[in-house]
């Protein structure tokens, strides 16, 4: 076997099609597209380069066929709460079922995250932020991937638990049919904001989109601050996130709730894109985008998912979250636009968001698992991720 760092187009070809050829065996597998991967790899689109490094390798056989790959990354914006010692990560890893040449790809991995000082690596987890390609699949290998989830052969757990990664955390997707109604604590909590004329909930306008990247922001990081992830965005990041995702949005399914016209949550949902994706083979040229456009105009997608969850600190407890929610139900149920709904995950230290997904009468559809590997666990001894504790401000 030969570890061959990716440093050419050569390299980065077989780097995206191996997760393909690994993966065709199942059925329900939809490619990524090719350019999203290759972008995480390139400073001009990852703004994380700004805060740390990443490296890729492939591994191949005896006779030159690749049988592997596996990409590290270290950041100052990666701190998982509850780590008190350096954490460097690993992702994109997909290999043949043989331990030797995973431990090949791990043990690369190491070496390369010890000389930046890292002393453990989470993964499998990507050069970003948690909306994709995070976690393994370790349940749920029958239904096809929502756009950005982690796919996998089911062998893959088999491969890092033998080479000695532990569960830092479960990971949890839930699903509901769209018209399925929601439990009664729901709806009492719903009816208490809705006498109230200082509460409110709408969904955007693209028309006014700067508007509502403003009020992303302001939600985003006053609810995720708590995190002590470090992961504040700016009102122009999200501009340009919002911007990208124009053509795919529907804005019926993007909401924001109010408090005196100021945001305080935020419901992002979109249509499941990979609807489409699964049809274009890991491309996304002129011809993929026509036929994309084709498909949002006849409703050709049945399924939405969802992105990001959120309340302000202040109005967290109270119950806004089930109003938010209603709103949002009161106002696409019994219409025909989509079938079924697919949650965004959620970790197993989020108790509270658990809670909500159990309301909404949803089923778990899929479990992933991120994994930690210490390296010295004599120095740090093992800990599962800490349990997210609230609090309210007054």
């Amino acid at each position: 076997m030969q570890l061959i760092e990716v440093t050419n187009a050569s390299h980065e070809k077989e780097f995206v099609e191996i997760n393909a050829t690994l993966n065709k065996q199942n059925p329900v597998y939809i490619r990524p597209l090719d350019k999203e991967v290759t972008e995480y790899f390139n400073p001009k689109f990852n703004r994380h380069f700004k805060h740390g490094e990443a490296i890729r390798w492939i591994l191949t056989d005896a006779n030159g066929k690749t049988i592997g790959r596996i990409a590290a990354f270290v950041s100052t914006m990666y701190l998982n709460k509850g780590t008190e010692f350096p954490t460097g990560a690993v992702g994109f890893f997909d290999c043949i079922d043989d331990q030797t040449a995973a431990n090949t790809l791990f043990d690369a991995a190491k070496v390369w995250l010890q000389s930046k000082n890292a002393e453990a690596m989470d993964g499998p987890v990507n050069f970003g932020d948690r909306d994709k390609w995070w976690g393994l699949l370790i349940d749920g290998f029958n239904k096809p991937p929502v756009y950005g989830m982690a796919f996998n052969p089911n062998y893959y757990q088999k491969l890092l638990e033998g080479y000695g990664f532990k569960n830092f955390y479960n990971q949890y997707f839930y699903t509901m049919g769209v018209d399925k109604k929601f439990s009664p604590k729901i709806l009492e909590r719903h009816a208490r904001f809705k006498s109230k004329p200082d509460y409110s909930a709408r969904h955007i306008d693209l028309k006014q989109i700067e508007k509502y990247a403003s009020d992303f922001a302001t939600v985003y990081n006053t609810a995720w601050a708590q995190h002590g992830e470090a992961k504040e965005l700016s009102q122009e990041q999200v501009l340009k996130l919002f911007k990208q995702m124009k053509p795919i949005m529907d804005e019926r399914l993007v909401w924001f709730a109010y408090y005196k016209d100021e945001p305080i949550a935020m419901f992002i949902n979109i249509p499941d894109i990979n609807e489409y994706f699964k049809h274009f083979n890991g491309k996304f040229g002129l011809i993929e985008k026509l036929r994309l456009l084709w498909m949002k105009k006849t409703g050709y997608c049945r399924k939405a998912t969802g992105l990001a969850f959120g309340v302000i600190p202040k109005f967290q407890a109270l119950g806004i979250d089930s109003y938010i929610i209603q709103e949002v139900g009161l106002f696409i149920q019994e219409k025909g636009w989509y079938d079924e709904y697919e949650m965004g995950w959620t970790g197993d230290w989020n108790p509270r968001m658990l809670g909500i997904y159990k309301n909404l009468n949803g089923e778990v559809s899929r479990h992933l698992v991120t994994y930690r590997y210490i390296f010295d666990e004599n120095k740090n001894p093992f800990e599962r991720h800490p349990v997210m504790e609230y609090t309210r401000p007054e």
